[in-house]
């Protein structure tokens, strides 16, 4: 039972070691136009930037040149900035749907 939970132990500590080894994969890029509008464009491409490279580590992780860990660590930064795009999304037509069920 030990040496089960200290393996578990060293696993994670290499899976740390991998993550904060490496450079990030997409760092967010400081506003350079204060507007809501170059704002949104810039997140959906950075979203679409991610989605790429997700695509581009699963090919590799298919082709057994990439670690499977590297393969899900870039899927879920794909998905968690898809979603983010979503929310902003949803939230946008909320608040046109609001404003348009305003009386004049």
């Amino acid at each position: 039972m030990t040496t089960s939970i200290s393996s578990a132990l060293n696993a994670y500590q290499q899976a740390l070691g991998r993550i904060g080894a490496k450079t990030p994969v997409s760092e967010a890029k400081p506003a350079q136009n204060s507007d809501f509008g170059s704002m949104v464009r810039d997140s959906i491409e950075n979203a679409v930037e991610l989605s790429q490279q997700s695509e581009k580590m699963t090919i590799q992780g298919i082709q057994g040149k990439a670690d499977i860990q590297d393969v899900v660590l870039a899927v879920a930064n794909a998905e968690t900035a898809l979603e983010t795009v979503v929310a902003v999304r949803d939230t946008a037509i909320q608040a046109y749907q609001t404003i348009m069920q305003m009386p004049i």
